[in-house]
């Protein structure tokens, strides 16, 4: 859920707000995109508390998207500097308030950190290709960042992929080879 309203408010604003103007086999990529991410990521019908909270998180991905898009290329990579200061301050009320949260131990933690390093990659990347391609392109690159997991367990772990899950993954790289030509 947060993938794809992630993707769609960043296209909504790159296109109305910021003239983006995707030809016609972007769109046609952008438009298998939504499909894919949801099928690879198991979405369901069923909605409840999680549809809410997942809507909550993709207008946060969205926001994010679009201001480290519109980040001008001497600012180097302080954007993405600063937008992990501002996650660390937002969380760190929640972590003090809540006894043995900060008190991991070194596996855990070094995955936390593992995982932390990762995301900043991909910000970082994203940050790379939004200032050298439109961000409705861009932003939905790099929001198929969900498909990496399920073929990683398919090759690595040899896991099992539903029929929905390779639909996506079929979606996804039709969608990448889309994006790329067009």
């Amino acid at each position: 859920m947060s993938a794809v309203t992630g993707v769609a408010l960043s296209v909504l604003c790159g296109v109305l707000l910021l003239g983006d103007r995707p030809g016609a086999l972007a769109w046609a990529g952008i438009a298998v995109t939504g499909p894919a991410l949801w099928w690879v990521s198991g979405g369901g019908t069923r909605m409840g508390r999680e549809a809410t909270d997942g809507l909550l998180a993709g207008v946060g991905v969205a926001v994010q998207y679009v201001a480290l898009g519109q980040a001008d290329p001497v600012s180097g990579l302080w954007p993405v500097a600063a937008g992990r200061v501002a996650a660390v301050l937002l969380l760190l009320p929640d972590a003090v308030r809540t006894p043995g949260l900060l008190r991991l131990p070194a596996g855990p933690t070094a995955q936390a950190l593992l995982i932390g390093a990762g995301a900043a990659l991909g910000l970082v990347l994203y940050l790379l290709a939004a200032q050298r391609q439109m961000l409705a392109v861009a932003v939905v690159l790099a929001s198929l960042y969900p498909a990496l997991p399920v073929v990683l367990g398919l090759v690595v772990l040899h896991e099992h992929v539903s029929p929905r899950q390779t639909a996506g993954l079929l979606g996804a790289a039709l969608a990448t080879v889309l994006l790329t030509v067009g």
